[in-house]
C-alpha cells in the first residue's frame, strides 16, 4: 500500500508487505480472529488473510496529508466473491477484502469518518452506499462479482476526492488505514 502524490515522485509507504514487513499493523477483532500471514505468491511476498466466519482486521495508525499525497495505490486478489448476501444489511456487511481509510475526529472518535474500498458481491464498480452499522462510514465498490477473481487487481484512488464525494467536505488528512476480510 502506498500513498502517492498527485504529481511528484515522493511516496508514503503505508504497508511493506512485499518486503515481508508487518511492522506497525495491529489487530482489531470484531468476532474471533482472522489469520493474517505473509506468504509467497509466485515471486511476491503478500499478506494473506484466511477466515471462516471470523471478523478481524489489521490497522495502522499513520497520518497522511492528503493535500500532498492524496492517492492510495494497492493490489489485492480474492479467490471468489461472496454469494447471496445483501450488502445493505448488517448481516451482509461482509466482503472478501476491504481497505478502510480513517479520519479520526471528535471526543472518543464520535465524529470519525471512514471510506471503505470493497470487492462487492454484486454492486457495480463505482457504487457508493452507507455502511449499515454507521453513517460515519461509506462503502465504495472498486471491484465487483467474479470479474478479476483469482488474479491480482491494482487500484489507484484519490482518497481526498472520494472522501469529498462521500461526505461533502474537504478532508485534508487521514489518521489510519485498515485491512479486513
Amino acid at each position: 500500500l502506498h500513498a502517492v502524490p498527485a504529481s511528484a515522485a515522493q511516496q508514503v509507504l503505508v504497508g511493506a508487505f512485499s518486503a515481508g514487513d508487518l511492522a506497525g499493523w495491529e489487530e482489531k477483532s470484531f468476532k474471533g480472529h482472522t489469520e493474517y500471514q505473509l506468504v509467497r505468491d509466485k515471486d511476491l511476498t503478500v499478506l494473506q488473510a484466511s477466515t471462516d466466519g471470523m471478523a478481524s482486521g489489521r490497522f495502522r495508525k499513520i497520518r497522511i496529508d492528503l493535500t500532498k499525497t492524496p492517492v492510495l495505490h494497492w493490489s489485492w486478489k480474492i479467490e471468489a466473491p461472496y454469494r447471496d448476501i445483501d450488502e445493505n444489511t448488517k448481516g451482509g456487511d461482509d466482503f472478501p477484502v476491504r481497505i478502510y481509510v480513517v479520519v479520526e475526529r471528535g471526543p472518543l472518535g464520535l465524529r470519525t469518518r471512514a471510506m471503505n474500498y470493497v470487492w462487492s458481491a454484486a454492486r457495480p464498480v463505482g457504487a457508493r452506499w452507507p455502511n449499515p452499522f454507521t453513517s460515519q462510514a461509506m462503502m465504495l465498490a472498486v471491484d465487483s462479482g467474479d470479474a478479476g477473481a483469482g488474479a491480482w487487481v491494482s487500484h489507484k484512488r484519490n482518497v481526498r476526492d472520494d472522501l469529498r464525494a462521500a461526505f461533502g467536505e474537504d478532508v485534508t488528512r487521514i489518521d489510519a488505514v485498515a485491512l479486513m476480510t
